[in-house]
């Protein structure tokens, strides 16, 4: 059973119809990119993904269950998550007390005036193994507004996975990055797909990227998919080369 499943999806701003005809299915454990020319409707399709309006057209199904009038809250509960491409954290506090934030209000516990000393223990454990699985630990108490930008997105990306994600939305995640940080974006990016199960879609412009990590790649122009396959079959697709990678030859 597909995971996330897209029937014919459209949308319109007014007399602007921002996508037509989306019809998609990403599988549990994919890393699924999304590419194409600005304005192809990238992130219009990650805002009907991800609750913030719905679609006009068509039927967005969720493990088998529509969630097309889904806001994005529950969706947040049920397990689909995202990023922004502006990072969203909090600049004036340590990347401990960021994931800490995090975790207890995936707990339900960050209204509570008192919580039991086994709890703390745990909301404890939790941040460490983020910030471990992000390779932040030695930075645990920096303040977040004083990292490097790339370093921003990765505290971040822990933050996100506080709320256990089951479909991961991470909309151009090395944007603005030198290569050491897109470097270690790319390989958490990696690590939190092979090794921790996690379902992703991501947009991206960088072709050694999507070609180096996804394993399949949806290409949009226009508001309409224009094609669907691998890092070969997109390569060497002449309809892609011509709208996106450069005129074919």
């Amino acid at each position: 059973m597909s995971l996330l499943v897209l029937e014919n999806v459209g949308r319109r701003f007014g007399a602007l119809q921002a996508l037509s005809g989306i019809s998609l299915s990403v599988e549990p454990g994919e890393l699924r990119a999304v590419i194409g020319p600005n304005g192809a409707g990238k992130t219009t399709l990650f805002n009907l993904i991800s609750g913030f309006f719905p679609p006009t057209d068509g039927t967005i199904i969720f493990e088998n269950k529509p969630i097309t009038a889904v806001n994005p809250t529950a969706l947040v509960r049920r397990g689909i998550i995202r990023t922004f491409q502006i990072t969203e954290i909090f600049l004036a506090l340590t990347v401990q007390e960021n994931l800490r934030i995090a975790v207890e209000t995936a707990m339900g516990i960050n209204l509570r005036p008192w919580i039991s000393a086994a709890t703390r223990a745990a909301v404890t454990r939790r941040v460490e193994d983020l910030a471990d699985t992000v390779r932040m630990s030695a930075k645990m108490h920096r303040i977040a507004g004083e990292l490097a930008h790339g370093d921003q997105r990765v505290v971040e990306i822990g933050i996100v996975l506080a709320k256990s994600p089951k479909l991961l939305l991470l909309d151009e995640p090395t944007a603005g990055m030198g290569d050491e940080e897109t470097n270690h974006m790319t390989d958490l990016i990696r690590r939190l797909n092979k090794d921790q199960g996690i379902t992703m879609l991501f947009v991206e412009h960088d072709m050694a990227i999507v070609f180096g990590i996804a394993d399949r790649i949806t290409v949009l122009d226009n508001g309409r998919m224009l094609a669907e396959g691998n890092a070969a079959e997109i390569a060497g697709n002449p309809r892609v080369q011509t709208a996106y990678l450069g005129q074919a030859a």
